[in-house]
């Protein structure tokens, strides 16, 4: 094991938005203060009940999926959370996963199909 589950993000135009409307569907409480991450219009969260995190993300340029279209794909990454972001970088790499970006407390990869996804550092 690499890493564990952290939360699954999805793409939008209005995160909080995005984020009350989940929550409405699963129950779960909207951005309560985690010490994983930081609440803002670029960023927003569900704690359903039994665990699940649901993160929402800011694109600017976002263009919503029309599934089945693939020329409108399905937009959400993986964060995975890790003890060691070199030690997990290099286990994903070794696996078939490339590097797009890196930030100080998480980086960016695609899997093997080119989805993306994301080596977070454990807090």
């Amino acid at each position: 094991m690499i890493g564990r589950l952290q939360c699954v993000v999805l793409d939008c135009h209005y995160p909080a938005g995005l984020a009350h409307f989940y929550a409405a569907l699963l129950g779960g409480e909207v951005d309560r203060p985690d010490p994983r991450w930081s609440l803002d219009s670029e960023w927003s969260t569900v704690h359903a009940p039994g665990g699940l995190v649901l993160g929402f993300q800011r694109v600017e340029d976002f263009r919503p999926p029309r599934w089945p279209d693939p020329a409108h794909p399905q937009q959400l990454h993986l964060d995975l959370e890790v003890d060691d972001l070199d030690a997990a970088e290099a286990r994903v790499l070794e696996l078939g996963a490339v590097r797009k970006d890196a930030e100080t407390d998480f980086r960016v990869y695609v899997d093997p199909a080119g989805h993306p996804f994301c080596l977070v550092r454990a807090r």
